[in-house]
């Protein structure tokens, strides 16, 4: 758990350090004023609320256990992956999820531990709708920064609700313990994160703007374009 806060932290201030940004010109954000006020509002309601639940978490869950939790949730999530990977006709990349998802949600105790990555089956970058639609030929359309959601795009932003229907978690028929899930979903994510919260610097809107853009470019083209964020698209 340390080591990949760590990790991501060296990368974060390597990239700072590098000024490794897109350039503002070639950036589609016309709708950037009301974006800026979208994300005003996601980090006032993040730091008065989900941060310090999110600091509290991670003191008193044990690493090993926010680990497996984490994990938990990326299994949940091969269904969503494996699902777009057919959409895109990407079959050894469907057979090497399911094979993913079927190990570790048998051997791996619900996802518990990844076992997968253990066998040799290492965790793939992810598909969601919104590559699928850019693999089908939609044009990515302008920035959103969209309240509660986060940062976002034209075509992302309807994909997030499709995809939501493929995650296991919609099917939970007890209304509580679903949100109750989903709620602790985002909160081992937020946890997980708050290695970053001081290494961002500068101006907060374009870091959150260009991480997010370049990474989403970076997973539509499947790696075909260098990536100086790493694993930050959930951030």
């Amino acid at each position: 758990m340390k080591d990949t806060k760590l990790l991501l932290t060296s990368v974060l201030t390597f990239m700072l350090a590098t000024s490794a940004f897109a350039e503002e010109e070639q950036t589609n954000d016309s709708f950037e004023g009301l974006n800026r006020k979208a994300f005003v509002f996601n980090e006032t309601l993040d730091n008065a609320l989900l941060k310090p639940v999110a600091k509290t978490y991670a003191a008193v869950i044990p690493d090993p256990l926010e680990r497996g939790i984490l994990n938990v949730f990326s299994n949940l999530n091969e269904v969503t992956n494996i699902l777009n990977d057919l959409l895109q006709a990407k079959f050894a990349h469907a057979g090497h999820d399911s094979g993913r998802f079927l190990i570790n949600t048998t051997i791996g105790v619900g996802g518990l531990f990844d076992v997968a990555q253990r066998a040799g089956l290492e965790k793939s970058e992810g598909e969601d709708f919104g590559q699928t639609l850019a693999n089908w030929g939609v044009s990515e359309g302008p920035y959103l920064m969209l309240p509660f959601v986060g940062p976002s795009t034209l075509r992302d932003a309807p994909s997030k609700i499709i995809d939501s229907f493929a995650n296991p978690v919609a099917y939970m028929d007890h209304v509580s313990t679903r949100n109750s899930v989903r709620a602790l979903d985002l909160l081992a994510m937020r946890a997980d994160l708050l290695a970053l919260d001081d290494v961002i610097s500068g101006d907060r809107y374009l870091f959150v703007r260009d991480v997010y853009l370049q990474r989403r470019e970076y997973l539509v083209s499947d790696g075909a374009i260098e990536d100086d964020f790493g694993d930050l698209d959930d951030y």
